[in-house]
């Protein structure tokens, strides 16, 4: 089975990634029909996803996102167009944040 790596820096702190990460897990479970749980930790967070075909978890910390996602023989035709959108979500979603941070 196909693994989708996924990281991106950014400089939200721990609080406002968390907002990004959530708001991420409705995203999916709205729109790909996936199971998602958070735990909530000290110092960072994990974000479990699941649906047929796909799992695996978002870690969020201060200073960065880690997914990590394990595909299904069906999914696996499509690795590259998954792991393409799963960036571009991030990428938007941590736009939006660090421009209001630099607004505030």
């Amino acid at each position: 089975m196909p693994d989708i790596k996924i990281r991106r820096d950014h400089t939200l702190g721990l609080d406002k990634a968390r907002k990004v990460a959530w708001k991420w897990a409705e995203h999916v479970e709205k729109k790909f029909e996936m199971e998602c749980s958070v735990l909530e930790g000290e110092t960072s967070d994990t974000v479990h996803f699941k649906r047929s075909g796909v799992s695996g978890s978002m870690i969020v910390t201060g200073e960065h996102f880690e997914v990590h996602a394990k595909l299904g023989l069906l999914m696996a035709a499509f690795a590259g167009q998954i792991q393409a959108e799963v960036g571009r979500q991030l990428d938007d979603a941590l736009a939006k944040e660090e421009a209001k941070a630099k607004k505030a």
